[in-house]
């Protein structure tokens, strides 16, 4: 186990402290993994409302005149569908020349000079290289990394309404107006209307100098404080990727099922592009487990006494009281909704039916 005083800590790390969190090592960050039961956390949010930090998340801003044409080179998602709408957020894949993933992000569009990246923590130092590497390309961008910037998400489906009731003025107006996959500021807060569980809800970006009094006053006010371990519970069961499990630069969103986010009719010549013009050898699956045990990742999946792939992110959703998972197989046709397969559990080959995700539908 990791010395908890080597890794580095989020503005909120006294919080979870005082509210005597599991503290775990998590890719070199201080972290809460629950607080006291991870199924109730999980059940706050499918029910009611619950607060998550994610402060080791990297916020980058994009500015200069080259802003736009940058993203569009950049990502395999097109910046211009959201270029109406003042910010409007997309989700999107950065890639490799050979079309593999080198992280996911979010990005707003503020502006044709100012655009938002919200990325994964795991992956800063290679994405920040990354980024650098292609804004030299360009004769007017700037990637500015916001390391004084913390994150609060709030979740579930009184979320919105919890709110507009705990801060009155700026932000509950700002949160009253916001479309859903939209961000904006309120002062010197940014509030998008995003997520990772699911549900409705808010991502907020803080100074983190005020990230404190945020977090106490949303748990005053009844908020259920979350980890780390209902965060996976809940995005598995909405079948969001995470990355370094279901994403790697081995495999392409085409891959990984997340076709629906790579723009290839448009005329951008974006990095990767054409690695994904070849046929994909694999595609993503749901899976729900018939027999007893709990669905890991690596664990082989079988079909006719052949290994057609693996599970790439599993758990035990407490939502539907049965293992879940997401599994990377051969492009097999005939593999569909209702298929009985084997998942390897240690000696075990245990029955899982194929089925369509995300497994929670909101």
């Amino acid at each position: 186990m990791s010395d908890i005083s080597s890794l580095l800590k989020t503005p909120l790390y006294n919080q979870h402290v005082a509210l005597n969190a599991r503290i775990v090592d998590f890719g070199g960050w201080a972290l809460p993994v629950n607080y006291s039961s991870q199924v109730d956390e999980h059940h706050a949010v499918r029910k009611s409302a619950g607060m998550f930090d994610v402060s080791h998340m990297t916020v980058s801003d994009i500015t200069g005149s080259d802003t736009l044409p940058f993203l569009s080179k950049l990502l395999a998602n097109d910046i211009q569908k959201i270029t109406s709408i003042e910010g409007k957020a997309l989700y999107s894949c950065m890639l490799n020349e050979g079309g593999g993933v080198i992280d996911d992000l979010i990005v707003y569009y503020l502006g044709d000079s100012y655009c938002r990246l919200v990325t994964n923590a795991g992956t800063n130092e290679k994405d920040m290289a990354w980024l650098q590497k292609q804004a030299a390309l360009f004769t007017d961008v700037t990637v500015t990394e916001k390391p004084e910037l913390a994150l609060i998400a709030v979740q579930g489906p009184t979320a919105l309404q919890d709110l507009q009731k705990i801060f009155p003025g700026q932000i509950s107006e700002l949160v009253s107006q916001l479309k859903r996959f939209q961000g904006g500021f309120a002062d010197d807060t940014f509030i998008g209307r995003t997520g990772y569980t699911g549900e409705d809800g808010v991502e907020i970006i803080i100074p983190a100098d005020q990230a404190s009094d945020m977090w106490n006053r949303l748990h005053e006010a009844g908020i259920q404080a979350c980890g780390l371990g209902a965060r996976d519970t809940l995005r598995l069961e909405a079948g969001m990727a995470l990355y370094g499990s279901d994403l790697d630069e081995n495999h392409t969103p085409l891959d990984s099922g997340l076709s629906w986010s790579v723009a290839m009719k448009d005329d951008r010549n974006f990095i990767g592009k054409q690695a994904l013009s070849v046929p994909s050898k694999y595609r993503m699956i749901g899976l729900v487990l018939e027999g007893k045990g709990v669905l890991r990742g690596h664990q082989p999946i079988l079909h006719n006494d052949i290994i057609i792939g693996e599970i790439t992110s599993g758990t035990y959703s407490p939502t539907l009281s049965q293992s879940i998972a997401l599994a990377r197989i051969n492009n097999d046709p005939e593999i569909e909704a209702g298929t009985l397969l084997k998942v390897q559990i240690r000696k075990n080959q245990i029955d899982a039916r194929v089925v369509n995700y995300p497994f929670i539908k909101k």
